[in-house]
């Protein structure tokens, strides 16, 4: 009898165990991290002396599960997401990997073509092909082309643009069949696909892809960014930053540990991102002095669907208030905006 009790109390520790730890389909956000920037910027030649740092900044986002849903509510650095407002609808694991790196290396891409344009410095770029983002269930693809995927020819002929296989797709009937030169995780492949109804698509024809423009950068002196396990496009500006320092005969920090975070756009202005209150928290803990925010425009048609919504700056000051940081928050809408209070920035004594 003892026996059967024993096992009875054992077999229910056992399941309120693993209720308490199964992943729920919701996410749990919270303060991330300062990284330093020295380490993961290489420029060949570049200017390496400096005595302060910039950092970009980070949210860690994890799946949710029973016990920490229910502690996510009674905690301020907490924020319970549903999976929706991290993927896109029906977008997989593997998809959703793929369009944070995608974000990542187009933040990196206009942060080098930035910087090198500022610093008057020799930049070109490359068409490598297109980049498979999505492949619909049942579709002509489906089976075939997979995430991550770079297309760079169509029936034994180079790609030269995104429009230029968008036009030679359209052009093609039900049935037709296509070959595709695909680059796949360093190797070459050559896939055949014929054209059929998109999946929820009103009858159009294609391969029922969703694709993105892939281009490469070549700089004099050479360039490398290294964030293999970092995602999103909001390290833009600092990379911007920290290459620019690197790249002219100045101190850019002053001395100073300067953080910040925006997406950057190839006309150098900076855009909107995501859990910035978050990253305020986190740059505070890591000894961030000086923290670049966007001070981005909310329209009436942002206001209209969203109601309360607030620039990243407008939220970024409220928080820092809240917190008690003696941090300074500066608003930025261009990179030159952060250029230009760093360089009337008194050095650090």
């Amino acid at each position: 009898m003892k026996r059967g009790k024993g096992t009875a109390a054992l077999i229910a520790v056992l399941l309120i165990a693993a209720a308490a730890f199964m992943p729920m389909d919701m996410y749990i956000s919270k303060p991330g991290g300062a990284y330093d920037l020295t380490p993961l910027v290489t420029v060949q030649g570049g200017d390496e002396d400096d005595k302060g740092t910039m950092s970009l900044m980070t949210i860690a986002l994890s799946k949710a599960t029973p016990l920490t849903y229910v502690f996510a509510n009674f905690m301020d650095s907490r924020k319970i997401m549903k999976a929706g407002q991290v993927r896109q609808d029906g977008e997989t694991e593997q998809e959703y990997e793929v369009r944070q790196k995608k974000m990542m290396g187009d933040s990196q891409f206009n942060a080098i073509l930035v910087a090198y344009q500022k610093a008057q410095k020799p930049v070109d770029v490359a068409f490598e092909g297109v980049l498979v983002m999505r492949v619909l269930e049942k579709a002509a693809a489906s089976g075939i082309l997979e995430p991550g995927d770079i297309i760079t020819g169509l029936d034994g002929e180079t790609l030269r643009s995104a429009e230029e296989f968008s036009d030679s797709l359209s052009s093609l009937g039900e049935g037709e069949k296509v070959r595709l030169a695909v680059r796949r995780d360093g190797e070459r492949l050559e896939e055949e696909v014929g054209l059929a109804p998109i999946p929820g698509g009103d009858g159009r024809l294609g391969l029922g892809i969703s694709f993105t423009e892939e281009r490469s950068i070549e700089t004099d002196p050479e360039v490398e960014i290294h964030t293999e396990d970092i995602g999103g496009p909001s390290a833009g500006l600092m990379f911007t930053l920290e290459i620019m320092d690197r790249l002219l005969d100045e101190d850019l920090t002053k001395g100073y540990q300067v953080g910040g975070t925006g997406e950057m756009n190839e006309d150098g202005t900076v855009g909107r991102i995501g859990g910035i209150d978050f990253k305020i928290m986190a740059a505070d803990r890591d000894g961030i002095e000086v923290f670049f925010a966007p001070d981005d425009e909310i329209t009436d048609a942002m206001r209209k669907v969203s109601p309360g919504i607030r620039s990243n700056y407008e939220e970024a000051a409220e928080t820092a208030k809240k917190i008690g940081t003696d941090m300074k928050v500066v608003p930025v809408k261009t990179v030159d905006d952060a250029l230009e209070y760093l360089r009337e920035l008194k050095q650090k004594k």
